[in-house]
């Protein structure tokens, strides 16, 4: 397994897609050497050097605490660090939209985690582990950092993170939701997971299934009349942004505090935990019988 590079910037960079690929090399990829970083250096466009958003250190000591605290269970670090990133990194979401942030932070910063993450298992049809070069540089439901920023962003309820930490929990959400449009309307993100925690949607084809039926729906349904939300101030999130100067570290062993915004009214919540539960009736999940 790769470890972390021998140069290790202190500070967020922007690179690009193009930039990377040198460095995108085999035994990067296989997970048995990692670059340098000097070079790769090089090619980094630097941000705004009195913004201290942009360290480092922070980051490397999430992924290192995750790398250490869930070596028996890889998959479980999502829902720890998921949350801690993004109170973390604290960025409004035009910057966070940025894929170049995102490629230096998987790339410059903290390669050994993308490997340690998502190197895959060998397996028949395919003998030689991999990481898919898409943790690196992909989409923001694929890349390894940015999808759970995302997801942090978009299933914490106001200040509170723990919808987002129970949707990172689940693999099959958090990489099946991130696609949908209706994810991005607060009730309906917290109306999936309330169906997750109640144990009503559970497998993947479950949630894959709800999610059809969703999308379908929303072509005659208009869920933000069903399950109105209150107006974002945007004032409360720039007002988060500029105390990362002043902000302490994030706690491991609880939750942090996400931007001082008003919680998704609850009865929109129940409104549409109510509809999609019946959509989910009828929903495409495939294997399940037609009685149920």
């Amino acid at each position: 397994m790769i470890t972390r590079p021998n140069h290790v910037p202190e500070r967020l960079g922007l690179l690009a897609a193009s930039a990377m690929d040198p460095f995108l090399t085999e035994q990067l990829i296989s997970g048995e050497q990692v670059h340098g970083g000097v070079d790769l250096a090089k090619v980094v466009e630097p941000l705004p050097e009195d913004d201290a958003r942009w360290a480092v250190e922070p980051l490397r000591g999430l992924v290192e605490d995750a790398m250490f605290e869930f070596e028996d269970d890889r998959t479980r670090a999502d829902a720890w660090l998921a949350p801690r990133l993004h109170a973390t990194l604290r960025l409004t979401r035009r910057e966070a939209a940025d894929k170049r942030l995102w490629n230096h932070l998987a790339l410059a910063v903290a390669p050994d985690y993308v490997a340690w993450r998502h190197l895959s298992g060998a397996t028949a049809n395919r003998p030689e582990r991999r990481i898919a070069p898409e943790r690196f540089r992909g989409a923001a439901d694929r890349q390894c950092f940015s999808r759970l920023w995302w997801a942090a962003e978009l299933f914490r309820n106001g200040p509170d993170y723990e919808p987002a930490e129970t949707a990172c929990g689940n693999q099959d959400l958090i990489h099946t939701v991130l696609r949908q449009e209706a994810v991005d309307h607060r009730p309906s993100a917290q109306a999936i997971v309330r169906l997750l925690k109640t144990g009503r949607v559970t497998t993947g084809r479950e949630i894959n299934g709800l999610c059809v039926a969703i999308n379908a729906a929303g072509a005659t349904l208009t869920y933000d009349v069903i399950g109105p939300d209150l107006p974002k101030d945007p004032a409360r999130m720039r007002d988060w942004v500029a105390e990362a100067e002043s902000a302490p570290p994030v706690g491991r062993h609880s939750l942090p505090q996400g931007p001082d915004e008003d919680p998704v009214p609850e009865e929109s919540v129940a409104a549409l935990t109510a509809c999609f539960e019946d959509l989910f009736v009828t929903a495409p999940v495939r294997g399940r019988k037609s009685a149920d």
